[in-house]
């Protein structure tokens, strides 16, 4: 009888889960649907504004190198060429993954809430307060992530990306499908790289990561971060500084999210 009842209980849980699946995959689906409705609005404004030569950043960055009497590539922004279609379905089926990819990306909030649903039964009343903050938390520095990405990272590598070449017998001919990949990704992959805090949280609750390790690895995070710099913007330290710091200000804030964390286990141990 015990173990057909823990059986059930099981299932029940599988159940519930099932349930909170089918919601947050029907959110998704009715936000995709949405923006596949407002394909045109949603790509000239949005996946394809970083082709535009009048983008608000290529316009700050060229007012801040002329600021400090540099020549910067910034102030003569120009996309000649097109983007190509290579098949009959291509544009159709960009039209929807990227819907379906947006979609995720605004459904984020509404899906760590599903979770929280799942996981808030077995948790205390105390528990339940502080995860409520940090719901909130992870929303916002997923949608700071996707800021960083869409003003910063993206019209940089992008703009360096397009112009840059091997040799003048090269032609660059960028298709549809490769220049959206480019973006979502950045934006679902600097997006995800902003909850660096929230990840360390976790890792430091269940004892796999601590402050002194972090402080350990400072130096190492630091060259990894630089590299990674260097990858996705053009070969200039101007550029590589800007994507650095937002990255390495959130390594120092979860070096102090993982000291908060082990001093509130020690006070309540």
């Amino acid at each position: 009888m015990e173990e057909t009842k823990n059986e059930m209980s099981f299932l029940g849980h599988l159940e519930e889960l099932r349930w909170h699946l089918v919601r947050s995959a029907a959110a998704i689906f009715i936000i995709g649907i949405l923006l596949f409705v407002f394909q045109k609005e949603v790509f000239n404004h949005f996946l394809l504004a970083h082709r535009k030569s009048d983008f608000i950043t290529y316009q700050i960055f060229c007012d801040f190198f002329n600021l400090f009497g540099m020549d910067s590539t910034f102030c003569n922004v120009a996309f000649t060429d097109n983007l190509i279609s290579l098949k009959p379905t291509q544009q159709l089926m960009t039209a929807i993954w990227s819907s379906l990819i947006l979609g995720i990306i605004l459904a984020f909030p509404y899906l760590l809430w599903e979770l929280w649903r799942f996981i808030s039964p077995g948790l205390t009343k105390k528990e339940v307060k502080s995860s409520r903050g940090f719901m909130f938390i992870a929303s916002f520095l997923f949608f700071c992530g996707i800021a960083f990405s869409f003003y910063v990272i993206a019209p940089i590598s992008i703009h360096f990306l397009y112009n840059y070449k091997i040799s003048d017998v090269i032609q660059n001919n960028f298709t549809l499908e490769s220049h959206i990949g480019l973006v979502t990704n950045m934006l679902l992959g600097v997006s995800v790289l902003f909850e660096l805090p929230v990840l360390v949280y976790f890792l430091t609750k269940i004892g796999l990561v601590t402050p002194e390790f972090l402080k350990k690895y400072r130096k190492h995070a630091l060259v990894l971060v630089l590299i990674l710099a260097a990858i996705i913007t053009p070969p200039d330290v101007a550029s590589q500084v800007i994507v650095a710091i937002p990255i390495l200000v959130l390594y120092e804030i979860s070096i102090k999210v993982s000291r908060m964390v082990i001093k509130k286990q020690k006070k309540d141990a």
